[in-house]
C-alpha cells in the first residue's frame, strides 16, 4: 500500500495502518538508534520512544518531508536527550550480535581472506573513531555519510542551518580522518 495512504489512515486512527508503518520502519529506526546511542538497550528504548512519539503526533505530520525524515528527527532528538542526561557513554562495536545485519551484507567469497581481515581492521578503527565523536557531530555524520541523506535533509532533521550542518560534517570528517591517520601511522611504526 502507498505510504501516503497508510499515513492518512493512521491519522484517522486505523490501527492496522499504524502497525504497518511501525513494521515498515522498525529496522531503520533501530539501526539508526543503535548507531547513535551505541548501546542495544538505549537503541531499543529510543525505538519505543520514537514510535510512541509517532503514535501521539501522527496528526501533526503534514507530509512536507518524507516520513523517514520525520522519524530520523525524532530518533536524533531522543538519542541526544539520552546522551545529555547520561553522565557516562558506553561504547559498542558494530560487530555486536545485537546489530541488525541485512542479508545483502554477507561476505562475498570471491574476496580474499587477507582483504577481509584488512577491511575488518579498518572497520574496527573507524567504529572506534565514530564512537569518540560528540553525539551532535555523530548524528550529522551518520545521516550524511552512512544513511546517504542530503545536506538539506540532514539540516531539516537536526534543526540546523545548512551552513551549520556542513560545518559539523566537515569537523566530523576531519576528526575521523585524523583519528584514522593517527591509528594507521601507529600501526605501521
Amino acid at each position: 500500500m502507498n505510504e501516503s495512504i497508510l499515513i492518512e489512515q493512521a491519522q484517522a486512527g486505523n490501527k492496522s495502518a499504524i502497525e504497518q508503518l511501525v513494521k515498515n520502519y522498525e529496522n531503520t529506526v533501530y539501526n539508526f538508534s543503535f548507531k547513535i546511542c551505541r548501546d542495544r538497550h538505549r537503541a531499543e528504548n529510543t525505538m519505543q520512544e520514537t514510535f510512541l512519539s509517532m503514535l501521539k503526533n501522527i496528526n501533526q505530520f503534514k507530509g512536507d518531508s518524507k516520513l523517514s525524515t520525520w522519524l530520523y528527527t525524532v530518533v536524533s532528538n531522543h538519542c541526544l536527550m539520552l546522551a545529555r542526561s547520561s553522565s557516562k557513554h558506553s561504547n559498542a562495536s558494530l560487530d555486536d550480535d545485537d546489530v541488525y545485519i541485512d542479508e545483502k551484507s554477507f561476505a562475498d567469497w570471491k574476496v580474499s581472506p587477507e582483504k577481509i581481515t584488512e577491511n575488518k581492521e579498518l572497520k574496527d578503527i573507524l567504529d572506534k573513531a565514530i564512537a569518540k565523536l560528540n553525539p551532535e557531530y555523530r548524528i550529522v555524520f551518520l545521516l550524511r555519510d552512512v544513511e546517504g541523506l542530503s545536506t538539506e535533509e540532514t539540516a531539516d532533521i537536526t534543526k540546523l542551518s545548512i551552513a551549520a550542518t556542513k560545518s559539523r560534517l566537515h569537523r566530523a570528517r576531519a576528526f575521523l580522518r585524523n583519528e584514522l591517520n593517527e591509528k594507521l601511522k601507529n600501526e605501521t611504526t
